[in-house]
């Protein structure tokens, strides 16, 4: 990942999608793209600009509702046989897929936001599931003290999709030697960061609040990034010198090392009210089928061991 030409393989391989729906969004101007002689290439900046694009929720255009229902909360599993999942891991694109293939699926739709914000979703009645990978520094586990916190007054299920590893984005060799939560209040450092809600920004925050680290006062702690996919180019091109973000994601980037500091557990956060749904008990089955598990062994980055369990109720 630098600033020479992509081609379309490169970019269905950056998205973990097939070539030909890299060709759909080229034709539906979701994604930039230009010429080579007959063969289309495009630049890392097009592929960073589709993944923020690609966050933004947009109730009305995904599903349609009469005139006379305008001002009510968007019910999304009941309305249009739609189903929306929110989260950005391509996990979950891989289980839309599934979902609408299944002999009792529906169409599947996908919004690229974060832990926080999919949480603030489900409790509004946008979306059908959630996800979310929060860690709590207070009592060290992940994801239930959020859910209790953000969906206060509905009883919601937690089922287990994969551990991954946190760390930091580095350049090559680790040429500033950034091992540590408190290296980043170095003076010669400079990181980019998650929008506020995104799991890899909770849990720096509650790293640095444990350690009685202010956030600005850390170079760079200010500068947003949409995606770990943008991170960690950051980090390649040698803009910033650190990055907070999964270790899949470093396995794609040129000019990088990752730095291993936490594993953490990837969540789907279901309102316990919507479990008799016929949808849903779709998803759990794929979740624990053989065929959905082996999608992920190729793939670095993911420990499914334990991948369809219920692992709270709350």
């Amino acid at each position: 990942m630098d600033n020479k030409a992509l081609t379309t393989q490169e970019v269905a391989d950056i998205l973990k999608i097939a070539k030909n729906t890299v060709y759909e969004l080229v034709k539906r101007g979701e994604l930039n793209s230009y010429k080579i002689g007959k063969n289309l290439r495009y630049s890392v900046e097009d592929v960073e600009n589709y993944i923020a694009q690609s966050k933004a929720i947009k109730p009305q255009n995904s599903v349609s509702q009469s005139s006379t229902d305008q001002n009510k909360p968007l019910n999304y599993h009941l309305a249009g046989n739609n189903f929306v999942i929110c989260g950005q891991d391509l996990m979950l694109d891989i289980l839309s897929n599934y979902i609408e293939r299944h002999e009792k699926g529906v169409r599947a739709l996908r919004s690229y936001i974060g832990s926080y914000d999919s949480l603030s979703q489900l409790y509004h009645g946008n979306v059908s599931v959630a996800t979310c990978h929060m860690w709590d520094g207070d009592t060290g586990q992940y994801n239930v003290p959020f859910v209790r916190r953000l969906l206060p007054g509905i009883p919601a299920v937690i089922v287990h999709l994969t551990y991954r590893m946190q760390g930091f984005y580095v350049a090559k060799g680790n040429p500033k030697n950034i091992l540590t939560w408190s290296d980043l209040k170095r003076s010669d450092i400079t990181m980019i960061n998650r929008e506020k809600g995104a799991g890899s920004r909770v849990l720096l925050d509650e790293k640095l609040r444990l350690l009685g680290i202010r956030g600005s006062a850390i170079n760079g702690y200010s500068r947003e990034a949409q995606s770990h996919l943008i991170l960690a180019s950051t980090v390649g091109r040698g803009e910033a010198d650190v990055a907070v973000g999964i270790e899949k994601i470093a396995n794609q980037v040129k000019d990088i090392d990752f730095i291993p500091l936490q594993k953490e557990r990837y969540e789907l956060v279901i309102k316990k009210e919507d479990m008799d749904l016929p949808v849903i008990k779709t998803v759990l089955n794929i979740l624990r089928s053989d065929e959905f598990k082996i999608e992920f062994e190729g793939i670095g980055g993911y420990d499914i061991r334990e991948m369809g369990k219920i692992v709270a109720e709350t």
